[in-house]
């Protein structure tokens, strides 16, 4: 059975930071990519982040130079450092990773940005 847990959501000012972690079980961590995605009410589900098997990493421009994925394969967690938050980074923020030529998703965690 895989199971993605996120936590570290939560309510912030503008300006603000928060850290996201996806912990994970039942996949081969150290080889899988994995990927934030954010969906604001009303919204799609939308890619934020990914970091591949070998460390390298890419963001969606609007998080870019504020937003750091990273991993630790011996945890098998990935974190989601979020920097200088606004107030249009609110959302649902999710961890996503393939397994089995399945797309396995986690439960989700609320980030809310105040003004």
């Amino acid at each position: 059975q895989v199971y993605l847990v996120e936590s570290g959501g939560g309510l912030v000012q503008a300006g603000g930071s928060l850290r996201l972690s996806c912990r994970t079980s039942g996949i081969n961590f150290s080889i899988s990519r994995m990927a934030w995605y954010r969906q604001a009410p009303g919204k799609q589900r939308d890619l934020v982040a990914t970091i591949s098997r070998d460390g390298s990493t890419n963001y969606t421009d609007s998080v870019k130079g504020r937003f750091t994925i990273s991993r630790d394969n011996a945890r098998a967690t990935v974190y989601l450092q979020m920097n200088s938050l606004k107030v249009e980074d609110a959302a649902d923020y999710y961890c996503q990773t393939s397994w089995k030529s399945r797309n396995c998703w986690g439960r989700g965690t609320q980030v809310t940005v105040s003004s």
